[in-house]
């Protein structure tokens, strides 16, 4: 399988397991082609012309040649400097003949600009009862925390070890994210787990997470009694990080009774136990391997791929 092939392919896939519409995609993408349209020529030359052909700004080839013949690659949730020089001495050390480095994460330019990804947020919210007045708001405030947060990041630092080492580099981030999110949520509206417990034995049924389980870091409940109804439930895995704050008071009045997440901070925490709303943790790096796992499930059925797990990331199989 080619480079490029793969990137384009998991883009695909991204696409098909949105949480958003067809038309709510093409709409993103007409307001970026808008948006980049009255841009001056000093700007348009510096421009990420990959935002105009998909949503997935922090998914991204950072470094090789997209007709790269690959055979083998070392995936991991967190893939840095660190990994990158691991693939490099397999390759010399044990002879594994590594193509490819595989981050879940971004890195780059990818991370450099994948607080675009969560204006699907918006979208998400609105799918949920909220209305797109009041969406936009509190996604606008918190789309500027993360791009400041994010923009003195030493976004190059791992990309510039890849081409200096000639290892191929890429990252799959949002696209990973919309199958877990997709996935779970489709398995909670079908089996309509009634109990908090529930939900929590639901998700422990599935392989990545009992592997958590037994690293320590499985599913639990964390905010909520687990003898409590879970009523409608809200699977919030993806769109970049974290929304806004603000917004477990307005999917409260929507009617949604618990989130099922992969994490949630400090603040976010005090804002969603205020507004008593119930909140299951599935588990940041579990989840976010059930999410690369679906997506590889789809690629290795397309084209055989070797896959070195390592970084968090835990090969589990479905076919």
């Amino acid at each position: 399988m080619r480079l490029g092939d793969l990137y384009e392919f998991a883009v695909k896939q991204g696409m098909k397991n949105d949480p958003r519409t067809p038309a709510q995609i093409r709409e993103e993408l007409k307001r970026r082609r808008q948006g980049f349209n009255k841009l001056s020529p000093k700007d348009r030359s510096a421009y990420d012309r990959e935002r105009l052909r998909h949503p997935y700004d922090d998914t991204r080839i950072l470094y090789g040649n997209p007709r790269l013949d690959v055979k083998t690659v070392i995936v991991g949730v967190d893939m840095e400097a660190q990994e990158i020089l691991l693939a490099d001495r397999l390759n010399q050390k044990q002879g594994e003949e590594i193509d490819l480095v595989i981050a879940h994460h971004p890195e780059g330019r990818a991370w450099a600009g994948f607080h675009n990804v969560m204006y699907m947020q918006e979208d998400i919210l609105i799918k949920f009862g909220i209305s797109q007045e009041v969406s936009r708001d509190l996604m606008k405030e918190r789309i500027g925390e993360v791009e400041r947060a994010v923009s003195p990041g030493n976004h190059t630092r791992s990309v510039d070890v890849a081409r200096l080492l000639e290892m191929p580099f890429m990252c799959i981030h949002t696209p990973a994210d919309n199958h877990v999110t997709t996935y779970l949520q489709r398995l909670f509206d079908r089996a309509r787990p009634k109990k908090l417990s529930n939900v929590a034995e639901l998700l422990k049924s599935i392989p990545e997470y009992r592997d958590a389980m037994e690293k320590g870091s499985g599913p639990r409940v964390l905010l909520g009694d687990p003898k409590k109804e879970a009523g409608k439930i809200f699977v919030d895995m993806t769109g970049g990080t974290e929304g806004s704050k603000r917004v477990f008071a307005r999917l409260s009045q929507a009617g949604v009774g618990t989130i099922v997440a992969m994490h949630l901070d400090e603040a976010h925490f005090k804002m969603a136990k205020a507004e008593h709303i119930n909140v299951v943790i599935a588990g940041h790096i579990a989840s976010d391997t059930l999410g690369l796992n679906l997506l590889f499930d789809s690629i290795t059925r397309k084209e055989e791929l070797r896959i070195i797990p390592c970084s968090g990331f835990v090969r589990v199989k479905r076919d």
